[in-house]
């Protein structure tokens, strides 16, 4: 195991970024563009001086212009007012004389002066607002989440569990997402999903995405050595969680179930076995098919075992029951040992709709 792991680990480190926080959790939220964000403020910038030059030039007599002593203020004079009062440089040149021209100033060239400079300085403002709505967000999104499901990897495989997962009930709130690549984590995020930038391997990451509160871990990368890793770390992490991983090779699901896997997947065996299928049993490789994507019709389920059961041929228990599991032993339910349902039997069952969410 050493061999792999020290072989393999560096050509995934080389995948990470330098910059890559692992603290940060991102959480699926409406982003808008620093072009549209710049342009909606100079318009709204420009429209609060074009209300101002407005309100000064329909009481220019009150105003008095240095420059033309006598005459009332021009269109141009009382932009130009508006322009040097709302940035609150103040030449002196343009005054208000009259009581009214002074009052209008305070109670509303005033507040317009304030929302003015709270849109120049607007991008500052709302760089600090997001960062305490960030803040907020992630405390508030730690205090609830736990019982979820973290997947580690959101590749196809992953993409695919999460796919799964949804169909079969599990809310999306309580699904977390691991990923190195942060164009990755923005796609889970524009799915709705929470998620973490970072190395999965690392506990740090693992941590940051609750994996210790979790119920379930879905490993979902691309390398064989990767996954060991994820499962000793995880399993360090959280005796109880329940861990779900992949491997492309045949050989490595020893190392798998060694590093504290619950359930190994052999990705490329598996689909090698369905091309296989296929070819010799089209009709059969076509009902495979339709068991793995859920909901085309044909799903497979798993449930406990009632009382009423328990005793009873497996054949007979239950419509549509098509294995036992007894331990970490997979029955036929033509096998002698499935003759009678043992209480704390489990049930695999076909079926033409869901029958319920994932059971943990």
């Amino acid at each position: 195991m050493s061999l792999i792991v020290m072989e393999r680990i560096p050509q995934y480190r080389r995948r990470s970024d330098p910059d890559v926080h692992p603290a940060s959790v991102s959480l699926p939220s409406r982003k808008v563009g620093p072009l549209t964000a710049v342009s909606a403020r100079a318009l709204l910038a420009l429209g609060l001086l074009l209300i101002s030059t407005v309100i000064v030039y329909l009481g220019r007599d009150g105003y008095k212009d240095n420059a033309h002593v006598g005459h009332p203020l021009s269109l141009l004079a009382s932009f130009y007012y508006s322009a040097v009062t709302l940035s609150t440089t103040g030449y002196g040149d343009i005054v208000p004389v009259s009581g009214v021209a002074r009052l209008v100033n305070t109670l509303i060239l005033t507040p317009i002066r304030v929302v003015f400079l709270i849109l120049l300085i607007g991008t500052t403002l709302e760089v600090l607002a997001e960062r305490t709505r960030t803040v907020w967000r992630q405390s508030r999104w730690r205090s609830k989440v736990a019982d979820h499901t973290v997947i580690a990897g959101y590749g196809t495989k992953g993409r695919s569990a999460v796919t799964t997962l949804l169909e079969a009930g599990v809310p999306m709130n309580s699904i977390v997402v691991i990923d190195i690549l942060p164009h990755v984590v923005e796609r889970a995020n524009a799915a709705g999903l929470a998620a973490v930038r970072g190395d999965a391997t690392t506990r740090e990451v693992l941590i940051n995405a609750e994996a210790q509160h979790a119920s379930r871990l879905v490993i979902a990368v691309d390398r064989d050595d990767s996954a060991v890793l994820i499962a000793l770390t995880a399993r360090q992490l959280s005796p109880e969680v329940t861990i779900i991983a992949a491997v492309r090779e045949a050989e490595n699901e020893p190392l798998l179930r060694q590093s504290g896997a619950n359930r190994v997947v052999v990705s490329s065996d598996a689909a090698g076995r369905l091309l296989g299928m296929s070819t010799v049993d089209p009709a059969a490789g076509d009902v495979m098919q339709h068991l793995l994507d859920r909901g085309s019709g044909l799903d497979l389920s798993e449930r406990a075992a009632v009382a009423a059961e328990v005793g009873r041929p497996a054949k007979d228990a239950c419509p549509g029951v098509i294995a036992v599991l007894r331990g970490d032993s997979v029955l036929a339910v033509d096998d002698p040992r499935a003759a009678q349902v043992e209480d704390g039997d489990r049930l695999v069952l076909v079926s033409t709709s869901p029958l319920g969410s994932v059971q943990r």
